[in-house]
C-alpha cells in the first residue's frame, strides 16, 4: 500500500473520532442547571462529510505534487543515466583505440628488437671478418718480410759457407804439414805419460799415508781436549760447590749490612686533646726481593702504628728511605699475611736504582746450615746463633737461645731483628725474642697508602683486625 494513501485513512479515521465526540460548549458553563445530553446527529455528519472530502482533496493533491515530482526526478536521472552512458561508450571507444594502438606499438617494438639483435649479429660477424682479414694482412706482410730477410740471411750464409770453404782447405794443407810433427810429439807424449802414471801412483801413496796420520793426530787432539773440556767443567763445578757451600763469616754479613743498610722514617698525626698529634719513628732494615718485586721490611712496633684493638685512627701517614744523599717517599705499608707484625714497603726499580745498595735474596735453601746470624737493626748488635725447626709452628724456626755466641755489642735478640744465612742470605725477621718468620711468601693481609689524609681508610678499623689475626697465632708465637 502507498505512504501517502495510508497517512489518508489515518487522518480520516482521527476526524470521525473527534467529530463523534464533540459536545456543546454554550452548555458547559452553566453548572447549576440540568445538562441534558444531546446528540446532535444530523449537523455533525454533514459537517464530517464536508471535512472528510476537503481532507482528502489535500491528500490527493498532495500525492499528485509528490508524484510530479518523482516523475520529474525520474526524468532527470533518465537523462543523466543515457548522459554516461553515451560518455561509457565514449570512454570504451578511447579504451579500445589506446589498446589497439598499444598493441600495434608493442609489435613494433618487437620488430625492431628483432632488427636490432640481425644488426647486432651482422656487426659481431663484420668484426670478425675484419680480425681475420687483419690477421691474413699481418701474417702476409710478415711471410713477405720473412722471405726477403730468409733471402738476404741465404746469401749471406752462401757466402760465409764460400769463405770457411776457402779457409778450410788452407787449414788442411797446414794441417798435411803438420802431421807428421803431431805424429812424433805423440809418441814422446805417451812415453813422460808413463813416467807420469808411476809418479802418481807413488804420490797417492803418500797422500794416503799422510791422511792416515793427521786423521790419527786430530783424534789424538779432541781426546785431549775433551779432556780439557770435562776437567774445566768439574772445576767449575767444583769451585760453585765450594763457594756454596762455604759459610760467610759473621764479621763478613754484619758488614755487608753496614754497608748496604737503609735509614726509614715514618711519621703518623691525628687530632689530640691541645691540638694535632704527631709520632715518629725511625729504624734501619734492608731491601730484599722475590725475584720479581722490591721490598724494604722491619717489625711494626718500628713504625709509629700499633696492632690493637681498638685500633687508632691515623689522620695521616707520611715515611721516607734514605741513604747517603738519596731520599724516597715510602708510598704504602703492607702488612704480611702470614705474621702482620711484619711490615713490607715496595718499592719501584727505579726506586731501589737510585737508592744504590744491594737487594737481598731470600735465601733458596733455608735449612742448609743450621747456624744463622742475627743482626740488630736498630742497637747494632750482631752474632751467630742456631736455629731449630718446631713441627708446630710452620713458617717459623726457632731461636736456641741456650746457644748464644755474641761477637758484637750487647746481644740480646729481640723482635725485629733481621736474621741472615751463613750464604749472606736474608733468612727472615723475628717476630718476637725466640721465632723468626721466615720470608718465603710476601703476600699482604692489608695496605695502607700513605698521604695526609688517610682517615677514608679507618686504620683504626684494620689495626683492630690485624690485632686479632696476631691474637690466633699459638702462643708461643706472640
Amino acid at each position: 500500500m502507498n505512504r501517502s494513501i495510508l497517512i489518508v485513512i489515518c487522518d480520516f479515521l482521527l476526524i470521525s473520532l473527534l467529530a463523534f465526540s464533540t459536545v456543546d460548549i454554550n452548555k458547559v458553563n452553566d453548572t447549576g442547571a440540568e445538562r441534558p445530553i444531546k446528540l446532535d446527529v444530523g449537523t455533525n455528519q454533514a459537517d464530517n462529510g464536508k471535512d472528510l472530502a476537503a481532507v482528502m482533496r489535500l491528500a490527493l493533491n498532495e500525492e499528485r505534487r509528490s508524484r510530479d515530482q518523482l516523475v520529474g526526478e525520474l526524468t532527470k536521472t533518465r537523462e543523466t543515466a543515457a548522459q554516461q552512458q553515451a560518455l561509457l561508450g565514449e570512454r570504451e571507444k578511447q579504451v579500445q583505440t589506446f589498446q589497439e594502438q598499444l598493441q600495434s606499438r608493442e609489435q613494433e617494438a618487437q620488430r625492431l628488437q628483432q632488427r636490432q639483435a640481425d644488426l647486432q649479429q651482422q656487426f659481431a660477424t663484420a668484426q670478425t671478418n675484419i680480425q681475420t682479414l687483419s690477421q691474413q694482412l699481418q701474417s702476409t706482410s710478415s711471410e713477405a718480410v720473412l722471405s726477403k730477410e730468409k733471402l738476404a740471411a741465404i746469401q749471406e750464409e752462401m757466402r760465409k759457407q764460400a769463405e770457411q770453404s776457402s779457409a778450410l782447405q788452407q787449414q788442411l794443407a797446414q794441417l798435411g804439414k803438420s802431421n807428421q810433427m803431431v805424429l812424433n810429439e805423440k809418441l814422446q807424449l805417451a812415453t813422460q805419460l808413463q813416467v807420469t802414471e808411476a809418479e802418481r801412483r807413488s804420490a797417492t801413496q803418500q797422500v794416503a799415508l799422510v791422511r792416515e796420520d793427521l786423521k790419527t793426530e786430530r783424534e789424538e787432539k779432541a781426546k785431549l781436549a775433551e779432556g780439557v773440556k770435562a776437567l774445566a767443567s768439574k772445576s767449575g763445578e767444583l769451585a760453585k760447590e765450594v763457594r756454596e757451600n762455604r759459610p760467610l763469616a759473621a764479621n763478613t754479613i754484619f758488614t755487608d749490612f753496614l754497608s748496604n743498610r737503609v735509614e726509614a722514617s715514618f711519621s703518623a698525626s691525628r687530632p689530640g686533646v691541645f691540638g694535632d698529634a704527631t709520632k715518629n719513628k725511625e729504624t734501619e732494615t734492608v731491601l730484599v726481593t722475590d725475584g720479581t718485586n722490591e721490598f724494604a721490611l722491619c717489625h711494626v712496633q718500628e713504625t709509629p702504628l700499633t696492632l690493637w684493638n681498638p685500633g687508632t685512627d691515623w689522620d695521616g701517614l707520611t715515611g721516607a728511605l734514605s741513604r747517603n744523599l738519596a731520599r724516597i717517599p715510602i708510598h704504602s705499608m703492607v702488612f704480611s699475611l702470614r705474621d702482620p707484625r711484619v711490615v713490607l714497603l715496595p718499592l719501584s726499580q727505579a726506586e731501589v736504582r737510585q737508592l744504590g745498595c744491594k737487594v737481598y735474596h731470600v735465601s733458596s735453601e733455608p735449612f742448609k746450615f743450621q747456624d744463622a746470624v742475627l743482626v740488630g737493626a736498630r742497637e747494632g748488635y750482631y752474632g751467630e746463633c742456631k736455629f731449630e725447626l718446631d713441627l708446630t709452628t710452620p713458617g717459623y724456626v726457632k731461636l736456641d737461645r741456650s746457644v748464644l755466641r755474641g761477637l758484637f755489642g750487647k746481644f740480646n735478640p729481640s723482635r725485629g731483628d733481621l736474621v741472615f744465612s751463613k750464604m749472606g742470605e736474608l733468612l727472615g725477621v723475628m717476630a718476637n725474642g725466640t721465632y723468626c718468620m721466615m720470608l718465603d711468601n710476601f703476600d699482604g693481609a692489608a695496605r695502607f697508602q700513605f698521604g695526609q689524609d688517610v682517615r677514608e681508610q679507618r686504620t683504626g678499623a684494620t689495626l683492630a683486625q690485624l690485632y686479632s689475626m696476631v691474637s690466633g697465632l699459638p702462643s708461643r708465637l706472640q
